[in-house]
């Protein structure tokens, strides 16, 4: 009999995490970056509410690394976590937001 110490933790751990990040550009604009999202959401759908919703611009983008990343013009990371999490797209433990 076999004996795996992980068997009682439930599914949350085996989830990846989602990355919300601030990326500076030129001069005071910034973008917010989202990835870590389950690919079998539709990313379109979940841009255009949060373009609708938060007054932005935003797109997809085809990162050789990382998969398919969402865009946001401005500062949403906390727009965006507070979506996501409502949601039930990502637990509030596997979303982290990086930036000053």
């Amino acid at each position: 009999m076999s004996f795996n110490k992980f068997s009682d933790f439930d599914d949350d751990s085996k989830q990846n995490l989602c990355h919300i990040r601030l990326q500076q550009r030129t001069g005071r604009k910034t973008i917010t970056t989202v990835q870590g999202i389950d690919p079998q959401y539709d990313f379109k759908k979940l841009v255009r509410y949060l373009k609708k919703e938060y007054n932005c611009n935003g797109t997809i983008v085809e990162h050789p690394e990382y998969g398919e990343v969402m865009q946001l013009s401005g500062d949403q990371r906390q727009n965006t976590k507070d979506f996501l999490c409502k949601l039930g797209i990502v637990k509030e433990q596997n979303c982290k937001i990086h930036g000053f």
